[in-house]
């Protein structure tokens, strides 16, 4: 949920966002067009899966202990997977698997904040005190000098309450708290009892607490929560049969990947099991890698979002904390733009939350997309690894 620190003590909670495709493959293609280490081509792919399966498994050497991928081109679709789901049982990881997207929830969350805008019945420059009087208050906080458009961009300087949460700090914190119901308010408050990191619009820092704060004002202007509204407007449109909003629920349904953590220290704790309501509507969403790359091709493909509202949540400003790990990344309104070393760029939203990290790539016109799950806290060999990965694979010819 925060801007990844890949020397970190704990789980990376990150933030980023994917971005889709031109032409997105049929919600049966999951299964039919996957391949796996020694099954040689997939289907409708000309390249041995082999190159792929190469790439997943640098991820899995460099530490994460399960990992995989989908990439989808002009041509088809291809799944390979690394490593193990259970690491008592040594079993694979399902090619379905289903994981914890974390901060690639912040794009479907910005998706529906856009589509409202461009219904009429919100607007970027909206202060955050219109729709939630009294909520952002105190220490030197004032919801009337922020906006909507920099709660999305995160430049409005609220602290991230990710920061103060117990569960994600320590392996006894997660034990002991792991199934607590958080509710938004709650979340915000935390953020709350600290003054902003700057005044509003004079900065860029990465916040869980934008996301929350804009989860509770599609409450208020809809009437239903941001959950049913991601659910009303993108899941169900897109046919997104293996996404869900858990709510509350503190497990992963279905085939899925254990995940792991080892909070700063050398023993792996399995924390697959995790109340959501803790990351709310920044990164609760369980989906698998073909529903991201779905979202993400409808999304930049201009199926979720009018013209002005896309060309708006595409328009970038420099992100100087991504640009410590990936330089010259910018972000825009719940989504992230790299630089590819063949040219141009790509869009996407990498998330993480507890045992789960998740990197979505998009290169525009090209029908190409990547997206990345991983098991485990992440690290810097994985995340260059899993970079090295998106960079050639978007980079492509064939």
């Amino acid at each position: 949920m925060r801007w990844k620190t890949l020397n970190h003590t704990g789980p990376a909670i990150l933030l980023t966002a994917a971005v889709g495709l031109a032409v997105a493959a049929p919600a049966s293609a999951d299964a039919g067009n996957s391949a796996d280490a020694g099954t040689g081509a997939a289907q409708g792919s000309s390249r041995p899966a082999s190159v792929l399966q190469q790439e997943a498994d640098a991820i899995h050497t460099a530490g994460a202990p399960g990992v995989l991928v989908t990439v989808t081109t002009p041509n088809g679709r291809q799944t390979v997977r690394a490593g193990v789901a259970d690491t008592a049982t040594g079993a694979p990881v399902p090619l379905d698997a289903r994981f914890r997207i974390g901060s690639a929830t912040k794009s479907f969350v910005a998706t529906v904040v856009l589509q409202l805008v461009g219904e009429g019945r919100l607007s970027l420059s909206d202060p955050v005190d219109r729709w939630l009087p009294g909520v952002v208050t105190g220490n030197g906080n004032d919801g009337s000098r922020i906006t909507v458009k920099e709660l999305l961009q995160h430049t409005s300087g609220i602290y991230d309450f990710a920061h103060d949460l117990p569960e994600i700090a320590t392996a006894a914190g997660y034990q002991a708290g792991r199934l607590d119901v958080y509710t938004p308010a709650q979340l915000v408050a935390m953020a709350m009892k600290h003054q902003p990191t700057f005044p509003p619009g004079t900065g860029t820092s990465y916040s869980n607490t934008n996301y929350v704060l804009l989860g509770m004002i599609i409450n208020r202007v809809t009437g239903q929560t941001w959950a049913h509204e991601v659910q009303a407007r993108i899941i169900g449109p897109l046919g997104l049969r293996h996404t869900v909003i858990p709510g509350t629920v503190p497990y992963i349904r279905g085939p899925h990947a254990e995940g792991y953590s080892t909070f700063g220290g050398t023993d792996p704790v399995d924390v697959t099991v995790l109340n959501p309501s803790m990351i709310d509507a920044a990164g609760s969403i369980i989906s698998t890698t073909g529903d991201l790359g779905r979202f993400y091709t409808a999304l930049t493909g201009g199926r979720l979002l009018a013209p002005a509202q896309l060309a708006a949540m595409e328009t970038t400003i420099p992100a100087a904390q991504l640009s410590v790990f990936w330089p010259g990344a910018r972000y825009g309104l719940g989504l992230a733009w790299f630089p590819l070393s063949c040219g141009g760029g790509y869009f996407g939203h990498p998330g993480g939350v507890p045992g789960y990290q998740t990197w979505d790539a998009v290169a525009p016109g090209t029908g190409r997309a990547v997206v990345v799950s991983s098991t485990g806290d992440g690290s810097q060999d994985i995340q260059l690894a899993t970079n090295a990965l998106v960079d050639r694979e978007l980079c492509r010819a064939g």
